[in-house]
C-alpha cells in the first residue's frame, strides 16, 4: 500500500518524500535515477543555451570534473525565461557537447515554472520554501545544492558562478 501511495504521489506531480524518489528522462535517452546519487552532494541546475549565463556550462563542467568523487551535477534544460532554450533535446545535447564538453548528467528538457512544472522542481521549490527561500527560481542557472543524504543545503541564484567561493565552501 505504501509503495502504491508513493507512486500515486509521484505521478500526481506532488512533492516526493526525498530527492531519491525521482527518476527523470535523460537528455540523450535513458533515465537519471537520483537514487544512484546517494552518498554524494547533488547540484541541480536549470540551464539554457541562449542566456547571458550560458557560459556557466564551462564552470559547471570544471566543478564536476574536480569534485566528481563527491558531487554530481544534473542539468535541466528549460525554456521558461524569454525562450532562451528553444532547441530539442538532441539540439541541446549537441550544443552542450560541442561548445562546453559537458559530461555531467543532463535531463531532458522540462519546465521549471508554471502549471507544467516538472515534479522534481515542485519538490525542490517546496524544500527551499521550508528554509524560508520564497520563489527561488528567478532565471536560468539557478542552482540547488543537496547534501549526501539528499537534504537541501543551499540555493544559489543565477549570478553565482559554479566555481565561486559561495558554492565551493560546501565542497571543501
Amino acid at each position: 500500500m505504501k509503495v502504491f501511495l508513493m507512486m500515486l504521489v509521484l505521478t500526481a506531480g506532488i512533492a516526493a518524500g526525498s530527492i531519491y524518489d525521482f527518476k527523470v528522462d535523460g537528455l540523450t535517452g535513458g533515465s537519471i535515477n537520483f537514487r544512484d546519487f546517494k552518498g554524494k552532494k547533488i547540484l541541480v541546475v536549470n540551464t539554457a543555451s541562449k542566456c547571458g549565463y550560458t557560459h556557466q556550462y564551462e564552470g559547471l563542467e570544471e566543478l564536476y570534473k574536480k569534485y566528481k568523487d563527491k558531487l554530481v551535477i544534473v542539468g535541466f534544460p528549460a525554456n521558461n525565461f524569454k525562450s532562451q532554450e528553444p532547441g530539442s533535446n538532441d539540439e541541446i545535447a549537441e550544443f552542450c557537447k560541442k561548445n562546453y564538453g559537458v559530461s555531467f548528467p543532463m535531463a531532458g528538457k522540462v519546465s521549471v515554472q508554471g502549471k507544467d512544472m516538472a515534479p522534481i522542481y515542485k519538490y525542490l521549490i517546496a524544500e527551499a520554501e521550508k528554509k524560508g527561500i520564497k520563489d527561488p527560481i528567478k532565471w536560468n542557472f539557478t542552482k540547488f545544492l543537496l547534501d549526501e543524504k539528499g537534504a537541501l543545503i543551499a540555493v544559489f541564484p543565477s549570478k553565482v558562478e559554479p566555481m565561486s567561493e559561495d558554492l565551493l565552501k560546501y565542497l571543501n
